[in-house]
């Protein structure tokens, strides 16, 4: 005979998990892409996330996802919000998405274009890959040059919205905006215009805006496009706006955009975002053989041949940002080439072989790395000075966003769902 809970005890019960998991979510803020600090590092005891989890174990809730977007989710107060558009970038979505549930709260329209009025893109992007940021409030949200707007977080009502800032990514939009006192920092390098732009983030009014002023060595337009997004630091007491970009990093005063100091490079192109450690600032210099290369951030104009640390050209990838953790940078080359380098000197500690093609960038949580392919396999290892793989994990499709830490969830997207995977 088959024993059964009761009735009122199995709701109670249900109940009770439902409310304990919305505790678990609620408290979790991940307001812009790669998290409050712009590391994707997480900050939870041991053993709080998931190591391993399949299309039948350890999913709390799976969401297929209607159109194609790279974004990744931002969290505040038990939602969730991205974007996606259609594959012709004709209309351009944003929606919010309840934690516990896994429904949708609310998807909408933000951008309709002209079929005439849409540049094709790489077939490795989307026409919605840049990350939102979220404040509890209010969400911005980006297409690159076919529009930014500011919504309703609770709604997805539009509150500002602008579309007349010229820029022909050429291969697609893929810099997401940073929200820094009351301002919204967003790069425009493309084909034709290159530019860094301040907007008031209550209502959309342009702050400052800076041409790069770069000498891009040719004419070639191809060279002169990148598609970072900025970091702040504070460095002997003043904050700085990082912006790297193509043949060049530059660090601008954010309240103005007065350059403070630039790096020249060689390669463009430039994805990953940098990292500080308080002292150094490390950057990829992007795509025609990245590097990443080391940066002390106290000097002031043209720095390129006294500020520059070190340099290692070893396999960095091109698209995944690297991580920083106890003095040790953790990077993965875009054919599956993993390693870790030592902050200090720039040299190379460990290097291993994964499988697969990655773009999706690393996140550090409860004591593990998480890396994820293209192709659905997501990778748990432990950080140190040896590699050791703890876990191999296997989903229907694969990764282009960054995966985000949420109580003792991952909330992980795919190329064609959402997932919170957790017990």
């Amino acid at each position: 005979m088959r024993w059964m809970l009761p009735a009122a005890t199995t709701v109670a019960l249900l109940f009770a998990f439902a409310t304990a998991a919305a505790q678990d979510v609620a408290s979790v803020r991940w307001p812009q892409f790669r998290g409050p600090e712009h590391n994707a590092t997480a900050r939870l005891p041991s053993g709080t996330l998931p190591i391993e989890w399949s299309e039948t174990k350890n999913i709390r809730w799976k969401l297929p996802t209607e159109l194609r977007g790279w974004s990744s989710p931002v969290v505040a107060d038990g939602k969730a919000w991205m974007t996606e558009a259609t594959a012709d970038g004709t209309e351009m979505f944003a929606m919010c998405v309840d934690l516990v549930s896994g429904k949708q709260q609310w998807r909408k329209r933000i951008f309709q274009n002209p079929p005439d009025g849409v540049r094709e893109i790489h077939t490795m992007n989307s026409y919605a890959s840049p990350t939102p940021v979220v404040d509890g409030q209010r969400v911005w949200v980006t297409f690159g040059s076919y529009g930014t707007a500011c919504l309703e977080a609770s709604s997805g009502d539009v509150i500002w919205q602008r579309r007349d800032l010229p820029c022909d990514h050429y291969r697609g939009p893929g810099s997401s905006p940073v929200l820094h006192d009351g301002m919204l920092f967003l790069h425009y390098d493309g084909f034709d215009y290159q530019y860094i732009v301040a907007f008031d983030a209550a209502t959309g009014e342009t702050l400052w805006k800076r041409d790069r002023d770069i000498d891009y060595g040719t004419d070639n337009g191809d060279q002169m496009k990148a598609y970072c997004t900025p970091i702040l630091i504070e460095v002997a007491g003043r904050t700085q706006l990082i912006s790297p970009t193509s043949k060049a990093v530059l660090a601008y005063e954010p309240q103005t955009g007065e350059e403070l100091w630039r790096v020249r490079v060689n390669e463009f192109s430039a994805t990953a975002q940098p990292l500080f450690d308080g002292q150094r600032l490390f950057v990829n210099t992007g795509f025609g053989k990245a590097k990443l290369i080391a940066i002390d951030p106290t000097g002031a104009g043209d720095v390129t041949d006294t500020h520059v640390l070190w340099t290692q050209p070893k396999s960095i990838g091109s698209k995944s940002s690297q991580l920083l953790h106890d003095g040790k940078i953790y990077n993965v080359h875009d054919s599956g080439i993993a390693s870790c380098i030592d902050a200090r000197d720039g040299s190379i500690v460990w290097t291993e072989r994964l499988r697969g093609k990655f773009s999706s960038s690393l996140l550090l949580a409860a004591g593990h790395l998480y890396w994820f392919d293209h192709d659905g396999v997501g990778y748990v290892t432990k950080p140190g000075e040896d590699f050791e793989q703890v876990a191999v994990n296997t989903l229907d499709d694969g990764c282009m966003a960054t995966p985000v830490p949420v109580g003792h969830h991952l909330l992980l997207r795919t190329r064609s769902a959402l997932y919170l995977i957790g017990p």
